[in-house]
């Protein structure tokens, strides 16, 4: 990768001129942008990225996505209405918890100042959300903008229904605007769900600017985590689920280190919701010894950059899945990934530059991949790789790029006649 990519890359996704900016923001008096109380660095890059450009909002959220940068901007009205999440509160006091939420949303709505309620996720019932809270907004006048980042994850997950859809269906009726992050999405969504093409955008996945990046050096990581220099390192890192498909990584693993015993595999997240999934893998993993390293737990943000450092390359062997977030936080690390070709990935990937890709469900395809990266340039040479992946990903995935296309829909919404 050199200089002359990245400009390929700036001039092929120049930012919307200024002046429509101006006249965007002009037209937009203050915005609410809800939250569902989760995902942190999604809220907060879009936060400041709006704020930028001079938006005000109201920030519906949680103690999960309260931050500094919430508050002491005059821009910003942080309204913790979801509080407290913590998982281990008994069934009485999270069965209270959600329901003063729900009381205090249904108020807030009824009194809030914004004609723009930007959704970026539901809340705990999602089909109370996709419904009678669609409904509620419109009946108030609220344009109502959402955010898919999953399409239809029941879908991905296995447990789809007919509930599922009707009530997706209903949500993507209801909203005034849809984001989606690709053009495979978007196609579910106009054809699976009747969504009108004009009626839905592609908006790039914000690049994850939000987690602690400091001199740690990867040679520093590694040695954090019990790893060598020498050491081949792979990194899983993420909620561990079935779609993720962890198991073929295993396979493929099995066959990289019959050939190099300085493979390693660093594992680091959540599980969720699949115990006997994982329970499932231990005896595979077992077999390694210390060639896995574990860490089975909640990462902190400020641990997160020790495994992004520590990691040779990111893999996503993934069985479905339209776009990963996560795979936009590796390159905020400048980390090289190889994904499986599912869903959307295969797009977000400069094949030989940011990355590679595999066939999914074949851990054979997997480790080939593996070796071909590991022989690769990018390898070789991954200091420099590092810092060329950041500036793609900074200008391909950048949150300027984002407001700036989410100013022109509120913008449309609020000077076209009503609907």
């Amino acid at each position: 990768m050199s200089d002359s990519f990245v400009q390929e890359i700036r001039e092929a996704h120049a930012a919307m001129p200024r002046v429509e900016v101006q006249d965007a923001v002009k037209a937009i008096s203050r915005i609410a942008l809800l939250t569902g109380g989760i995902d942190k660095s999604y809220a907060l890059g879009i936060t400041s990225a709006l704020t930028t450009e001079g938006i005000s909002l109201d920030f519906i959220g949680s103690d999960q996505v309260d931050s500094p940068e919430l508050h002491g901007d005059a821009r910003i009205r942080f309204l913790n209405l979801r509080g407290d999440q913590d998982p281990r509160a008994g069934m009485a006091g999270k069965i209270s918890r959600i329901f003063k939420y729900y009381i205090r949303l249904i108020w807030y709505a009824a009194t809030a100042r914004p004609r723009i309620f930007h959704i970026l996720w539901n809340n705990k019932f999602q089909v109370f959300d996709r419904v009678a809270l669609m409904f509620y907004y419109r009946l108030l006048g609220k344009k109502i903008v959402f955010t898919a980042h999953n399409v239809n994850a029941g879908k991905r997950d296995g447990n789809d229904s007919w509930l599922n859809r009707v009530s997706l269906r209903a949500q993507y009726t209801l909203a005034h605007h849809v984001f989606v992050h690709t053009e495979r999405m978007k196609e579910e969504l106009t054809g699976e769900f009747g969504v009108a093409p004009e009626k839905a955008t592609v908006i790039p996945f914000g690049i994850n600017n939000t987690l602690p990046n400091t001199t740690l050096t990867p040679a520093a990581a590694k040695e954090a985590l019990g790893l060598e220099r020498s050491h081949k390192t792979l990194l899983f890192f993420g909620r561990i689920t079935p779609y993720k498909g962890l198991e073929y990584l295993l396979q493929a693993f099995e066959q990289l280190v019959a050939k190099d015993p300085s493979y390693r595999l660093l594992i680091g997240g959540t599980i969720k919701d699949c115990q006997d999934y994982w329970n499932a893998l231990q005896p595979a993993i077992a077999r390694f010894g210390d060639k896995v390293i574990q860490r089975i737990e909640f990462i902190p943000d400020e641990r997160v950059e020790v495994f992004f450092k520590a990691a040779d390359v990111f893999v996503l062997p993934y069985t479905g899945i339209f776009q990963s977030g996560v795979l936009f936080l590796g390159y905020s690390f400048g980390l090289p990934a190889i994904v499986a070709d599912v869903g959307s990935l295969r797009e977000s990937i400069v094949p030989g530059k940011t990355g590679f890709t595999c066939s999914p469900r074949s851990g054979t395809d997997l480790a080939r991949a593996t070796e071909e990266y590991f022989a690769s340039d990018v390898y070789r040479n991954l200091d420099e790789r590092r810092r060329d992946i950041r500036a793609y990903a900074d200008e391909r995935y950048s949150w300027k790029k984002v407001a700036n296309m989410t100013l022109r829909v509120y913008s449309q919404l609020l000077t076209r006649r009503a609907d």
